[in-house]
């Protein structure tokens, strides 16, 4: 799709601050950190959300994309599961409903799922000390030999961390292996809030800040691609949002690796810290849900594409969020575990019919791409899809391969 000139209605922004960083967007000045927070504490909803829009219009215009995915979930034991309260999944190994699946269940679950039209497997777990390398590159390669289409987008930061660890190998080693058995790109979970107060707080003993981002700069010199998170909506300051962002944006200068933004919203029921912050039940505004994700369209101006994930801020807001810098859905998921373990009601997949139904709702044309962001069919107002569409140049899509086996 053909980029778009950029314009921005400055007479629908209200406050003079935001209208100034409008300025530095139309100058194309890059925004600092200062800026963000400024658009953060704003009461101007409006004005932040139709400078978000005009970025996001002039980048893509009104195409929204999604992939055909599916969530598997293969342990729920985690080494951290005293430690990181905001989490309600989790179990201890002997803990009542620990499970870890076996290599047929794994499988059984993904054909399960796949109706044909699956094109993403995301699978992400817990820190589980008897999941290692073996256990993720025989399902990784047993996927591919039974579904060789599917794209397997697997493990956080995290996790790859932990597997070195138990293995006693460096980041790269474990990342090759992984590769080698059929690992395509890696999700962006485990992220959370990157200021060491925050973590220590809510997620102490997890992979620190520069580890995160170690973890990720190697695979993105493998050429391995990577999304990206942040947890909000918990005991973090605005401030911290943005250290977080700038992290972000400073390793997306040096690789290009990663592909796409996914602000996560805390949700307080079912975990340890919300019962701390007298929380259960109050998860995150409708305002704060638009303006993380508006934000990051217009700080992140390295990101090509800003995700909301319908499962964690509901189907609906993620429909008004289209008008907010967004340019992707979560897809069709089939069957989400780690969310609704800590209380949330939304449901738990979307079939074709009803994502197209939201994009339009929106006055957006939906298209469905692989996991590269490449169009692989975009739909008409009758909901049949025209194959084809613009593959992002290769040197976008492609890393080259630094970091030796």
């Amino acid at each position: 799709m053909t980029a778009n000139a950029l314009t921005i209605p400055f007479e629908r922004i209200a406050d003079p601050a935001v209208r100034a960083i409008a300025e530095k967007v139309a100058a194309g000045t890059r925004l600092t950190q200062a800026d963000g927070v400024t658009l953060f504490e704003t009461p101007d909803l409006t004005g932040v959300g139709v400078l978000a829009d005009a970025v996001n219009r002039a980048r893509h215009g009104d195409r929204v994309t999604f992939a055909s995915n599916q969530h598997i979930n293969p342990t729920n034991i985690c080494t951290l599961r005293t430690t990181c309260v905001f989490c309600g999944y989790a179990r201890l190994p002997k803990e009542a409903g620990a499970y870890r699946y076996t290599l047929e269940q794994v499988l059984a679950e993904a054909k399960t799922g796949n109706n044909g039209m699956t094109r993403e497997f995301h699978i992400v777990g817990g820190l589980d000390m008897e999941a290692g390398l073996e256990y993720y590159t025989r399902m990784f390669r047993a996927l591919k030999a039974e579904l060789p289409q599917v794209h397997i987008k697997a493990l956080t930061a995290v996790e790859i961390a932990h597997i070195a660890r138990i293995e006693k190998k460096p980041w790269a080693e474990v990342l090759i292996a992984l590769r080698e058995a059929g690992l395509d790109t890696m999700p962006g979970g485990g992220a959370e809030t990157f200021s060491a107060a925050v973590r220590e707080e809510i997620a102490r003993k997890k992979l620190g800040a520069a580890d995160y981002i170690g973890v990720h700069r190697t695979a993105h010199q493998l050429g391995i691609r990577s999304n990206s998170t942040m947890l909000y909506g918990h005991v973090e300051s605005f401030a911290d949002r943005m250290e977080h962002l700038q992290m972000l944006r400073d390793l997306q200068d040096e690789t290009g690796g990663f592909l796409a933004y996914i602000p996560l919203a805390y949700h307080p029921d079912d975990n340890e810290l919300g019962k701390k912050l007298g929380r259960q039940g109050i998860a995150t505004s409708g305002v704060d849900d638009l303006k993380n994700l508006a934000v990051g369209r217009l700080f992140l101006d390295n990101f090509a594409h800003v995700k909301s994930h319908w499962i964690m801020v509901t189907p609906s807001l993620s429909q008004i969020a289209l008008h907010y810098g967004v340019n992707d859905l979560e897809g069709t998921v089939v069957r989400e575990k780690i969310y609704h373990a800590v209380g949330a009601t939304t449901q738990q997949s979307m079939t074709l019919d009803d994502l197209l139904r939201l994009i339009r709702g929106a006055g957006k044309i939906p298209a469905e791409r692989d996991s590269f962001y490449n169009v692989l069919r975009t739909f008409d107002a009758g909901g049949q899809g025209t194959d084809g569409g613009e593959a992002l140049p290769s040197a976008v899509r492609e890393l080259p391969s630094t970091v030796g086996a």
